[in-house]
């Protein structure tokens, strides 16, 4: 695979691909195939339950037996569970530098209106290595975590960010702690493109709004490139993570940007079995009658694109976030069950 796709793009531009939610396979063939970093997220123990049942079924018999309640063991499950990335992803850590290797913890979703959770949490999962980056959520309390971490030196990825107003804040709240501390670890901005999508697509189809699909399907990217303009204008802190991809032109409409992009095993696949050129889109964006129509038809794109649009107490219940949360809690809920039937 060394001269694959992602290996060539890597070649040509700052544009970097990371894997997400990984089974131990996959681990070594994104690896092979040039992942740079590693997302997980809340669901990856019920990705385990579907895809792995034998490694992630051992785990949940220890920790039943180990831990003092569900919750705790579904924590520690988790943590066992992601032990095999990070080690697989630390050479690449040690090799770059703390440039890359790094692989994302987010841990129980149904606590994340708490900041001092999210920070203890955040802690916990640093013991597992130094590669290892707190993935927080990006409203009110993720947020005021996030300075937190950052006056304790931690590399975070702000995650669950479908708009340029999330953006601006998590980039300004990095500032000012940093600006405090005097600390500047490493910092990931996501744009949750692909679940922006399916949130719009969805809420076109309940009201039954008439929009071309070639229209409708660049509302994600459109909205991702808008945030890359105004980071890139403004000189903000870290990188850009694109997260949440559905499809693999969610990947290729970033090419060429100083930015990475998670994807799911699959859609790295389909990527590699294309093997299209390398073509920089990121710098291409939306025609602005795309824009203007999505604006006006779509109000949650109006929200993502433009600015002064939402207010930090407002992000906590922005239709595309709690669709994503939402998933979250489906998801983590099926491991904390898995937990107590072997209670």
């Amino acid at each position: 695979m060394g001269e694959g796709y992602f290996h060539r793009v890597a070649a040509e531009t700052e544009t970097r691909m990371w894997i997400n939610l990984p089974t131990g396979q996959e681990i070594v063939d994104s690896l092979a195939a040039g992942a740079v970093s590693c997302t997980t997220n809340p669901t990856y123990g019920a990705r385990l339950l579907d895809a792995e049942p034998r490694f992630i079924a051992p785990l949940i018999a220890q920790a039943a037996r180990e831990a003092p309640d569900p919750d705790a063991a579904a924590e520690l499950v988790l943590r066992r569970a992601a032990g095999r990335i990070i080690e697989a992803f630390l050479p690449v850590y040690r090799r770059t530098g703390g440039r890359d290797g790094f692989v994302t913890l987010q841990g129980d979703p149904r606590r994340d209106d708490d900041a001092d959770f999210i920070v203890a949490e955040a802690l916990r999962y640093r013991e597992l290595g130094p590669n290892v980056m707190a993935k927080i959520p990006s409203h009110e309390a993720g947020i005021a975590a996030l300075e937190v971490l950052v006056a304790r030196d931690v590399p975070t990825c702000a995650t669950e960010i479908f708009s340029v107003d999330q953006a601006t804040a998590v980039a300004e709240a990095y500032n000012r702690a940093s600006a405090t501390s005097g600390k500047r670890p490493a910092l990931f901005i996501t744009h949750i493109t692909g679940i922006f999508d399916k949130y719009i697509a969805e809420y076109v189809q309940r009201q039954k709004i008439e929009i071309a699909p070639t229209v409708l399907q660049q509302a994600g990217w459109a909205a991702a490139h808008e945030q890359y303009r105004l980071a890139k204008l403004r000189g903000y802190p870290g990188l850009m993570l694109g997260g949440g991809a559905l499809a693999p032109y969610h990947f290729t409409e970033m090419v060429g940007g100083d930015a990475h992009v998670t994807l799911n095993w699959s859609i790295v696949q389909a990527l590699l079995a294309a093997d299209g050129p390398v073509v920089p889109r990121i710098f291409s964006p939306a025609a602005p009658e795309v824009v203007s129509e999505l604006a006006e038809k779509l109000p949650a794109f109006r929200q993502a694109y433009y600015e002064n649009q939402l207010a930090v107490v407002e992000f906590r219940d922005y239709g595309p976030l709690v669709l994503f949360r939402n998933m979250f809690l489906a998801g983590y809920q099926r491991l904390v069950d898995a937990v107590v039937a072997q209670s």
